[in-house]
């Protein structure tokens, strides 16, 4: 049986950021995981909304607390889609996944990218 007592521990993100940018090397670490931590972030807000602790997604999702921790850690672990899936559903979401073009990039064609490699 699944039991809905979580409480989510506070936690003052801009504070951190703040604190952390004096160290060396913490900029460039962390903007080069900057999509990892945006999906950590959706995730625990969604199991923060969902009620649910770690271990009662580890149970929904047949698996164990200590995986679904290591899911909710930037940089340490490359979940698969299906492990996404899982976890979503576990948690009452839906998975979607959108390539977002970057700002200023322009459409290349098959031609364009033969001659980069090529180049």
């Amino acid at each position: 049986m699944v039991e809905l007592k979580y409480e989510p521990v506070s936690h003052d993100h801009k504070a951190f950021l703040k604190n952390a940018q004096k160290r060396k090397g913490f900029i460039k670490a962390y903007n080069d995981l900057e999509e990892e931590y945006t999906l950590v972030r959706e995730m625990l807000t969604a199991r923060s909304k969902s009620g649910f602790t770690q271990e009662a997604v580890a149970e929904l999702m047949g698996t164990t607390k200590s995986a679904v921790s290591r899911l909710e850690s930037a940089g340490k672990h490359a979940p698969s889609i299906t492990t996404l899936k899982k976890y979503a559903q576990a948690v009452g979401c839906h998975l979607e996944i959108k390539f977002i073009p970057k700002s200023g990039s322009t459409n290349h064609t098959t031609s364009d990218v033969k001659k980069q490699r090529a180049g």
